[in-house]
């Protein structure tokens, strides 16, 4: 079976300057002759990956998704709402070969999963990169078998840059995307897994991703079976997302987050942080709204330190919280 050729890369921004550069990851193709690297890179990565590229389907849940082979042995990484509800996936390759995967464990909060092939055997796979040092404009390539498996073609290939990062340990791309293909591989263009297909987005140009390094944090325990967390659909609700413990309120002209509340037993709490601060900076960075805030928290983890900035009385204060799960702080109150 020939692989469905890749779609020209029209509407890339093309920058004509004289002198031809490198292209970086996170560059726009300045010229033809980038364009054409960037072209060749992306068909590359995809003869690379495609093998590993599964379609996972349940008889008894009835759900299709895809997955990426990790492993030589033959782990399979995937989205933890295509296995919801499963013991075993019937795993089909891109050529249709069809063999049995065990479903191990589960991280709902973070929309991942693994699968285990059955058979014994050197099963093709691909190596894992890294998902925190993405940046919005970073190029990245998308595979999955988009509506469910198709013995016609091979798992469609997308092309596309990062949009976001965050909340937490998802990041967004522009890379197209429909169903079928939650729980495929988003690859880097070095041919590495860097992200999981999460959600999909009312446009489908606008897309999230389960970042990789989740996996890692997470890998002993869902390789050995353990299911924990619980999907949501807004990414913020996540009940690993990381907290201060405060209300938060805002005032007219005011930048910053006014301090409404503090939750007893909460890392702010802990810190000193009092009713009526104003928090203006979170790490240096500076906190203009409670949106921002909660934007620059989703990108820590829980158990880090970070720095605020804030003024009491008119008198600017540093203090140094302890960052916990909102689980955590919930199940304490």
């Amino acid at each position: 079976m020939k692989p469905v050729p890749i779609s020209p890369l029209i509407g890339l921004c093309l920058w004509l300057i004289p002198a031809a550069m490198p292209l970086q990851a996170r560059e726009p193709a300045r010229n033809l002759q980038d364009l054409e690297k960037l072209e060749a890179k992306v068909a590359a990565v995809s003869r690379g990956v495609l093998p590993a590229t599964v379609a996972l389907l349940s008889d008894r849940t009835g759900s299709s998704g895809s997955g990426v082979i990790a492993t030589e042995d033959g782990l399979i990484l995937t989205a933890a709402h295509v296995v919801q509800g499963a013991e075993s996936m019937l795993v089909v390759f891109p050529d249709g070969k069809q063999v049995q995967g065990k479903v191990l464990g589960a991280n709902y909060s973070k929309d991942i999963a693994m699968v285990k092939i059955q058979d014994k055997g050197k099963w093709p796979f691909v190596g894992m990169g890294a998902s925190r040092n993405l940046e919005a404009g970073d190029w990245v390539v998308a595979l999955g078998h988009s509506a469910g498996f198709d013995a016609a073609r091979t798992p469609p290939v997308r092309f596309g840059r990062v949009v976001s990062k965050g909340p937490g340990n998802f990041l967004t791309t522009d890379c197209t995307l429909i169903g079928g293909d939650s729980g495929g591989p988003l690859f880097d263009l070095d041919g590495n897994i860097v992200a999981i297909h999460s959600s999909i987005g009312k446009s489908l140009t606008n897309n999230n991703h389960a970042g990789i390094d989740g996996f890692r944090e997470d890998w002993d325990r869902i390789l050995n079976g353990e299911t924990w967390g619980s999907l949501s659909l807004n990414p913020f609700a996540n009940p690993e997302m990381p907290v201060l413990g405060i209300g938060m309120a805002m005032m007219r002209g005011a930048r910053g987050v006014i301090v409404e509340s503090v939750v007893h037993g909460s890392p702010a709490a802990a810190a000193g942080v009092r009713t009526g601060d104003l928090i203006r900076s979170l790490d240096d960075s500076e906190v203009r709204d409670g949106g921002e805030l909660l934007q620059i928290l989703a990108k820590r983890q829980a158990g880090e330190q970070v720095k605020l900035g804030i003024t009491r009385d008119g008198k600017p204060l540093e203090m140094v919280v302890t960052l916990k799960r909102r689980n955590e702080l919930f199940e304490e109150r």
